[in-house]
């Protein structure tokens, strides 16, 4: 139980570190699991995928399909959109860690 609880509350953050990864270079999704494990997130492809489809959806990011070695590889960017939902992020962000830090 205490696991789906923070599953859920680190949902968020995995958004804003993808966000911010997607505006600094193309991203892809095996890059992103061993980023996101770097700092602790242990999550699945069957997590990351959707998680990605969603932002896309959400006019967050943008694919481009590249050829990479004879196999099709998805690479992500953020979008004007994306940037600016960062933005708010980054604040609310910087907000609540000022208010919880103690």
């Amino acid at each position: 139980m205490e696991e789906k609880v923070l599953r859920k509350l680190f949902l968020g953050f995995i958004q804003i570190h993808i966000l911010h990864h997607a505006k600094e270079h193309p991203i892809y999704g095996v890059w992103m699991l061993e980023e996101l494990k770097e700092h602790g997130y242990n999550i699945s492809t069957g997590t990351l995928y959707p998680i990605l489809h969603n932002m896309e959806s959400d006019g967050l990011l943008k694919k481009e399909d590249k050829n990479v070695e004879g196999k099709i590889r998805k690479y992500y960017t953020s979008t004007e959109k994306g940037n600016l939902v960062l933005v708010e992020a980054r604040k609310k962000a910087y907000e609540l860690f000022k208010e919880i830090k103690d």
